[in-house]
């Protein structure tokens, strides 16, 4: 699909699915290169827009999993299959999968963040014999909290991965904990040479990021995604600037070496 970069074009809610009683998947029709990572700005005209990370890949559509938090995405809420939503996109530095490729490859999202690197998983999960084998560690607040759970029932059957919680219930099967303390107990087959992305709220990838390099990971293996503060998608608001970082053109995806500066 060609389109001017800085106009929004109308795409069909294909599908809506509900994780949680704030965050819904909304499956949109979409032609076009995308990379898990990047993402869309949504708008509806007379509300605003919000800078959505996408969240699955498919020849015809992309998911944009939302959050409801305010004025603009409450009233994407109000939208069903059938409607339609403004996008522009897709923006920023996505996840490249040679990266990845050939090695082994750690996950670790915490919350939200499992979204944008949920299509890096969906393909790996996918595409095993790609890489040397492959972990993925998420955290959520509660079991009510979980994101994408029919999916984990996949991944399961693919690829390590250790489900975590902060707080327990007493239905819950998942694991109890951050997701920083099952780091030490990885078995990786060689840590000089195992990839990671870590995703999630600054201080998670903080943590996550110093407990992967005491473990023997080499920084500039490491992957994560800042997502926070952006606004036009386009580097013309400078709302995302940190230093002389557009996060909106220079990210969301950095490597850890160039990234790590937006964490503190």
């Amino acid at each position: 699909m060609n389109h001017n970069e800085y106009l929004p074009f109308r795409s069909e809610i294909k599908e809506v699915i509900r994780h949680t009683d704030i965050e819904y998947t909304f499956r949109m029709a979409y032609h076009g290169d995308v990379k898990p990572g990047q993402f869309f700005e949504v708008s509806i005209p007379k509300f605003g827009e919000a800078p959505i990370s996408v969240s699955g890949i498919r020849e015809d559509s992309v998911d944009l999993t939302i959050r409801r938090v305010g004025k603009v995405t409450g009233e994407i809420f109000e939208r069903y299959q059938g409607d339609s939503l403004f996008l522009r996109g897709p923006y920023g530095n996505g996840f490249d999968m040679e990266n990845f490729r050939g090695k082994e490859l750690l996950v670790i999202a915490g919350g939200t963040g499992l979204s944008p690197v949920k299509g890096v998983v969906d393909y790996f999960s996918s595409h095993m014999e790609e890489t040397k084998g492959m972990t993925l560690i998420a955290g959520f607040k509660t079991p009510r909290d979980i994101l994408f759970l029919e999916d984990f029932g996949k991944w399961k059957q693919a690829m390590e991965v250790i489900l975590t919680v902060d707080c327990a219930d007493d239905d819950t099967a998942c694991q109890i904990g951050l997701v920083t303390q099952y780091i030490p107990k990885l078995k990786l087959k060689n840590k000089e040479e195992t990839t990671a992305i870590v995703v999630g709220p600054p201080a998670m990838m903080r943590f996550t990021t110093q407990g992967l390099l005491d473990i023997g990971l080499k920084e500039e293996n490491i992957w994560i995604s800042h997502e926070r503060k952006m606004c036009c998608g386009i580097g013309k608001c400078g709302h995302c600037k940190i230093d002389d970082t557009y996060v909106c053109l220079d990210g969301p995806v950095f490597p850890f070496t160039k990234g790590r500066k937006l964490l503190d």
